[in-house]
């Protein structure tokens, strides 16, 4: 398709020069500058036998998995056995807590007990260590001065502002 010229003048064009141009314009639009594009399919019509399995016809696949993909499935895979071997240890603890005595509970808990107990000494000593020891001394008089300013701006019944100023 070519540029178009620029006009020199910057006249208006008459009614025939319009439609002229127009023809011009319209017919450079529907020329076809480039043959049209190829068939992006493919027809076998060749017969098939009448008799006895369709011949197989390859059908090449290359397909790459990105490796985020394969990552996932994996870890998919990693995900689900793990909880299959934590369900199994679940039931088979569970059916040896089915005979619950109270010295059983005791037995059963008190690992998690001293565990807890270990831990919570732990972190009360930490935090004690690292607390600094501070005292502060106040020398002179304290004066407190607070102000409330109240303003309100009511417009109707269902309509109210009240806006409180701490100072």
């Amino acid at each position: 398709m070519e540029p178009l010229p620029q006009p020199t003048t910057h006249l208006p064009l008459t009614d025939r020069e319009a439609a002229a141009e127009a023809e011009r314009i319209l017919a450079a639009a529907y020329h076809p500058s480039h043959p049209a594009p190829t068939a992006t399919h493919y027809r076998d019509d060749t017969p098939l036998p009448t008799h006895g399995p369709t011949p197989p016809v390859p059908q090449p696949d290359h397909r790459i998995v990105p490796a985020w993909a394969a990552g996932t499935a994996v870890a998919s895979i990693g995900v689900g056995a793990g909880s299959v071997g934590l369900g199994c240890c679940a039931w088979l603890v569970l059916q040896g807590l089915a005979s619950v005595t109270l010295y059983g509970v005791l037995m059963a808990t008190l690992p998690f007990a001293g565990a807890a107990m270990l831990a919570t000494a732990t972190g009360i000593a930490v935090s004690k260590a690292r607390k600094p020891v501070s005292k502060t001394v106040y020398e002179g008089h304290v004066t407190q001065h607070t102000e409330i300013h109240n303003t309100s701006s009511t417009h109707g019944v269902f309509f109210a502002r009240i806006r409180n100023d701490v100072r």
